[in-house]
């Protein structure tokens, strides 16, 4: 009896077509024909399984009161972090909102750091004291979820104005949602960024309801790729992992020669915005199973993967148990993580050890003094 073939790992050309075709806004788009390899396709899958395993271990450790405060999962949308991430550098700069942890994940970060981050503990990526809405990972140039709806795009552009004063051969993704997508920030910074002609690339990852507005309540134009009026545009299918790695890497060249660049990543959250939201009372259960049926970006991956005989059914799922267990010893890990002391309190607010002393007879008194 023959031994059974291990997953493709080719490094072999493979073309792809993307699921949908492009839509531009005063830009020629890019070819549907996306170059990719069979050990790319199997990377892809195991990078997107192991996102949506994460996530659904954070619902969980949520649930349990492990994780405090606001959670808001990433599940349904791995395809625009992971296609953007095999388009680009880490040289490139990335900056998002707060449904940051798949992005910090992409970005090179770990499960570890990254479960102890979301529970509060020492060895967190932000030493705990960010929580969920607040990764970070500066050697990566991944520079964190932000907690303020839309501000982070100002910080993306001038990101891109550093690399275009440094002389830098990179960019900046901006990432926003589509309910930050009508914030004046977000134009003010745009207009700025085009007329300095920056390597700026703004992503609005339109998963269809901010909170719990849909997009046409919300916005008179939803056509997000378009809103650059002067800026070019590109629609892509976010749940399509080759198009958005196509969608970026054009972006990049672009926005390198040209300037800013809109991409609307049309994708879909199956979690409600955040913990506290079930997610099914301004959407039917039936929208929410017709996506999961139709465009889940790891089952179209799984699909690409059995069409092209680089993968049997039973060795992917040998492959998600094994990204099972890889979860559960990480959140056994970062359960082991002490809290941060108190002292932290004080820390990263001012100038690095800035004003704070210890007092008592214990020395377990402490105060900081203001300039």
């Amino acid at each position: 009896m023959a031994a059974a073939r291990p997953i493709s790992d080719s490094t072999a050309p493979l073309t792809i077509e993307t699921s949908m075709p492009f839509t531009a806004h005063i830009v020629d788009p890019p070819s549907r024909d996306v170059a990719t390899t069979p050990a790319e396709l199997v990377a892809f899958f195991r990078d997107m399984s192991l996102m949506r395993r994460m996530e659904i271990a954070a619902d969980s450790l949520y649930k349990a009161k492990l994780i405090r405060g606001f959670c808001h999962l990433y599940d349904g949308q791995e395809a625009v972090t992971v296609g953007m991430e095999a388009a680009i550098t880490r040289k490139d700069s990335i900056i998002t909102a707060y449904r940051d942890h798949c992005i910090y994940l992409s970005r090179g970060g770990d499960l570890v750091t990254a479960f102890a981050e979301l529970m509060g503990r020492q060895v967190g990526c932000s030493r705990g004291k960010g929580g969920s809405m607040h990764f970070y990972k500066k050697d990566a140039n991944f520079y964190g979820g932000h907690g303020i709806v839309g501000a982070q795009v100002p910080l993306g552009c001038g990101l891109a104005f550093a690399q275009k004063y440094r002389k830098e051969d990179s960019v900046s993704f901006a990432l926003y949602g589509d309910g930050a997508a009508n914030q004046g920030q977000l134009f003010e910074a745009l207009n700025i960024s085009a007329l300095w002609k920056l390597p700026a690339i703004l992503v609005c990852e339109n998963n269809h309801y901010g909170m719990g507005t849909a997009e046409w309540r919300a916005a008179k134009s939803p056509s997000y790729y378009k809103r650059g009026d002067y800026v070019p545009g590109l629609k892509v299918d976010g749940m399509d992992v080759l198009a958005v790695k196509q969608a970026c890497k054009f972006a990049k060249e672009h926005a390198i020669a040209n300037g800013p660049i809109v991409l609307e990543m049309d994708t879909y959250r199956y979690h409600g915005h955040s913990m506290s939201d079930p997610g099914s009372t301004y959407r039917t259960r039936d929208e929410i199973s017709g996506v999961r049926q139709e465009r889940d970006p790891i089952e179209r991956v799984r699909k690409l993967l059995l069409a092209h005989d680089l993968a049997t059914p039973a060795e992917l799922k040998d492959m998600e148990k094994e990204i099972r267990k890889e979860v559960d010893t990480a959140i056994a890990k970062a359960k082991e993580s002490p809290m941060p002391d108190v002292s932290e309190l004080f820390t990263n607010v001012y100038v690095k050890g800035f004003g704070v002393e210890s007092f008592g007879a214990d020395r377990k008194e402490l105060r900081a003094t203001l300039p």
